[in-house]
Formats: structure tokens, sequence, C-alpha cells
């Protein structure tokens, strides 16, 4: 361990553990005790705080990592995250205002509130908040997973059997995560995401700049990335192997993977639960549409990140040195190229970065069960202080169960257990942007249309197999009667729309009764100012 890079990250760390309990103080509210201020920050954020916030919402430490992870590891496939983060912003542009008008009207805390009010089922709304909770959970184990790679890589890995002490880091950046988080709500993300998205930025336009110019430049860099993928694939083929290493999608079926990864995952991002809360929080609309349009600033930084996956390979940074953990060569990189006190910033970063998203994703997951489950069912009477603290309490267990399941399992299995979380994700997408814009779809019909999503999908990914596990092993398979590699989220998605569909026409010819929309026209434009929107708060 080196003594400097580790007096900088503790300095850095104590920074923003200070600033998560300043937060809430932080645009100071009378009470927190309800959940517009402890679940969406009194949902008065401007398009400065917003823009940080969504940031360093969706743009996670495990992005970071596992993107140039990929890469590093010869699936150029991954590179795919970048062309998904575009095509996903001038969708955000269109309809994410009307959700926001819609939510702000009615006093809709999370998507399933909406899809409950639009649909008037609480069978739809209990199965859009159980998707939201179910695929939020790996994601935040694997921010958990992301911080613990930069710890080992730092040498914060006691040396010892205890299943406590060897993961004593872990404990305490989680305890104090979840600490903050129980007492400033969102705010302290919010105020969090300043630090986290600078530190960033900095690291990586000097990891860009920096390292190749010590390695010979990017022409460098390539060739000997493109050489070592070379090597490795002629040693495949003498084994009889195919070659699957390259720096670009070679054929066919790796370019429609790539294009299905990309479209799949721009439509599901924005289905997450955490990134609705961000938006959710915003002022107004207008802020939402800023937001959109500047938002591909991180898009950029991703591009840059991605390549730190070739540089690397340039570095001489071999797999077998990992111990065939291509995650640590980013954290590995930093440690070999940087100075120490710069590679403390590059660690901080990191975990810092892992800590802001953790932290929505768990408001967020909390946010479904209280209002969607806890509510729904158990006591429609509760006052929105009981709300706030339920959901206070529910965020605390959600951050346990997702602590417990890095520790308890395998980590290769937990990473290749997120692909599923776009493929459950993604079965929402109609009940929640097909109803921002009509109320033609029958509620019993996109029930129909999820469920069969939900169980193409989850089945397909069972039993897609990876390099070191015979399940969830993936996130592409052949499309049915081809050899085409499409991402299964998006397969799930087509059988969920074609199911909803053709249910909907045989219930409307049923006559079947439709539940009662609580929703009109004008709902959907409503802005701040109007009549039932208002700040919560002096908005910066």
């Amino acid at each position: 361990m080196s003594a400097v890079a580790f007096s900088v990250f503790i300095f850095l760390f104590l920074v923003v553990t200070v600033m998560g309990f300043a937060a809430a103080r932080w645009r100071k509210a009378e009470s927190m005790a309800n959940l517009d201020e402890w679940g969406l920050g009194g949902r008065g954020f401007g398009t400065f705080v917003s823009w940080f916030l969504i940031g360093g919402d969706i743009y996670t430490a495990y992005t970071f990592i596992a993107v140039p992870a990929t890469l590093f590891a010869g699936s150029v496939t991954g590179f795919f995250a970048v062309p998904y983060t575009i095509i996903i912003y001038p969708l955000i542009f269109v309809f994410l205002p009307r959700l926001w008008s819609v939510s702000h009207r009615h006093g809709y805390v999370t998507p399933a509130d909406f899809v409950e009010g639009r649909y008037g089922s609480k069978g739809l709304s209990l199965a859009i908040a159980l998707t939201g909770i179910v695929a939020t959970m790996p994601y935040i184990a694997l921010q958990l997973v992301g911080m613990q790679v930069v710890l080992d890589v730092m040498g914060l890995k006691p040396n010892s059997d205890n299943w406590f002490m060897k993961d004593l880091p872990l404990f305490v950046a989680f305890v104090i995560l979840a600490a903050y988080t129980y007492s400033s709500g969102l705010r302290a993300p919010a105020l969090i995401a300043f630090v986290k998205d600078t530190l960033i930025y900095i690291v990586i336009i000097v990891a860009v700049i920096y390292i190749p110019h010590h390695l010979g430049g990017w022409g460098h860099v390539f060739q000997v990335t493109k050489q070592s993928f070379d090597d490795q694939n002629a040693a495949a083929a003498a084994q009889g192997l195919p070659a699957t290493k390259g720096i670009y999608p070679s054929t066919g079926v790796s370019q429609w993977a790539y294009a299905s990864l990309a479209l799949g995952s721009a439509l599901a991002l924005f289905m997450y639960p955490h990134s609705i809360t961000g938006v959710l929080a915003s002022r107004d609309r207008s802020v939402i549409r800023r937001n959109a349009a500047l938002l591909p600033a991180y898009s950029f930084l991703l591009g840059l990140l991605a390549l730190l996956g070739f540089v690397a390979v340039a570095a001489g940074i071999k797999m077998a040195d990992l111990g065939g953990n291509a995650q640590l060569a980013i954290p590995q990189l930093m440690e070999n190229e940087f100075p120490a006190w710069f590679a403390g910033v590059a660690y901080a970063a990191i975990v810092i970065g892992a800590l802001v998203p953790a932290a929505i994703m768990s408001i967020a997951a909390a946010n479904l069960f209280t209002r969607n489950i806890y509510k729904a069912f158990f006591r429609p009477d509760a006052a929105p202080a009981e709300e706030a603290k339920v959901a206070k309490l529910v965020s605390l267990v959600v951050k346990v169960g997702a602590l417990v399941f890095v520790l308890a399992m395998d980590k290769t299995f937990a990473i290749n257990l997120q692909l599923l979380g776009g493929v459950w994700i993604l079965q929402t997408f109609p009940a929640i942007v097909a109803g921002l814009y009509t109320r033609w779809f029958h509620r019993w019909a996109l029930l129909l249309g999820w469920a069969a999503g939900m169980i193409y999908g989850s089945v397909v990914a069972y039993q897609t197999p990876g390099t070191t596990s015979k399940h969830f092993g993936g996130s592409v398979h052949n499309f049915p009667g081809t050899q085409t590699g499409i991402y299964i989220a998006v397969t799930a998605f087509l059988i969920n729309v074609v199911v909803a569909v053709v249910a909907t026409l045989v219930l409307r010819a049923m006559h079947v009764a439709d539940g009662l929309d609580r929703t009109v026209a004008d709902d959907y434009v409503a802005d701040l100012g109007d009549t039932g929107v208002q700040a919560e708060l002096n908005p910066l």
C-alpha cells in the first residue's frame, strides 16, 4: 500500500462523507418526514444540480470499470455503451417531460404510481414496482463490487481468513453510505455528485492524455492492442477455437449484437427507478430538456474511458497478472502509471463514483416498496411521516441485501446477473412510455405482455452459458430461427409488445372492463406554476 495514495484517498473520502451528512441542511426543508423531501429532494433541483445528479446516477462506478475492462478482454462489443448513451437523450427529451408533468400534478413519486393512476390497476402497478426493485438490486451490488475492486488494488484488503476482517474496508464504506443516505435522503448524492463528477472528469482526461503519451502515443496503443488480439486469436485458432477478439465488430453477427445492445440498453436506461427519481426531482420541464441536451457530455467522457481498456493492453497488463479478473485492469493501470498522489485521486474518484449511484438506487427502490407495496397493500392510510420512516428503513435493508449478495455470491455470477437488469426493466417500457401518450392498451393486456417478456427473458438468460458459469453467462442469444446474435432484452421486449397488442384487441372485442384513468390530457403538459404544480423549495 502506498501511504501517499492512501492519504489522498482518505482525505477525499472524508470530504464527501462530511458533505453527505451536511446535505440534510442544504436547501433545508421544514420537514424531511415525507417522500417528496427525503426521496425526491424537494422536487426543486435546477439544471446545474440535475445535470450532476442525473449524470452521477446513470454513469456509475461499475461503468468506469466494466466498460474498459470489456475492451481490455478483447470484446469490442462492450463499446456499445457509448452509442446507447447517445441514442437515449433524444428519446428522454420527448417523453420524460410528460412523465414529470403528470407526476407533479398528481404527486406521483415512482413510475409505478403513474401506472396505477393511468390504468387503475394495482396489479400492474405492483408488477412495475417489483420489476424496478429486482432490477435495481444487482445494480447496487455491482457498485459495491466496483468499490471492492479499487480497494483491493489499492491494498486495502486485510490479510485475514476472517470473513468480516477481510472485507472490513467495504463494510466501513457501506456503513457510511447507509448513514448519510438515511439522514439526508436524495440531497446527499445530489451534493456529493459535484465532487464525484469533477474528480472523474479530471482523472479520465489526465489518463487519456498522460498515459498514452507516456506509452508512445495513441497510434502505438492501437498497434500494440491489435497485435495482442491477433496473437490471441491465432493461439485460439491453433486449438480449434473461434477468433473472438478484435478492436471493432468484424462480422454481421457481432454487428447485430452490438446494435441491439445499444438500442435495447437505450430504451431500458430511463426505465430504471433511480434514473426516473433523478428526473422527478427536477424543478420544471425545461430542466429535463436542457439536461437531455447537455448530458451527452458524459458520453464523450465514456468514450475516452472505454479506450483505457486498450491502453491497459498497451501498458503490458496481462489477464494472468490480474488473476483472470478483467475488472482489475483500470485500477491496476492507474496504480502502475500514475504518481502515487494522483493514483489516490483516481481511487477516490471511482469509489465516490460508486457511492452516488448506490445511494440513489437504494432511495429509488425504497420509494417503490413504500409507496407501491407497503402503502398500496398494507397501510393505505399511512401518513407522509410514516412513509418517509418506512422508506428510510427499506433503503438500509436494500443496501444490506446488496452487500450480502456481493460477499456471498461468486463475483462473476454477480456481474453476469446484472445483465438481467436490462432484460427485466425493459419490460416496463410499454406500460410507462405508451401510457404517457395513449390509453389504448388494456391494463390486463399490458400485464400479460409484461409477464411474457419477463418469463422469456429470464429463461433465455438463465440458459445462456458464459466462460465461467453455466447460467446467466451473457446478454446475447441467437434470435429465434437465425444465427444472428441479439440482445435478449430486445427479443423479450418484442414478445411483450406483440402479446400486449393481441391481448388488447381480444379484451376490447370481449368488452372486458378497463380500469379508471385518473389523469387528463392537461396533466401531461403542466409546468411549474400551473395548478397543482408548485415548487416545494426555493430553487437554486
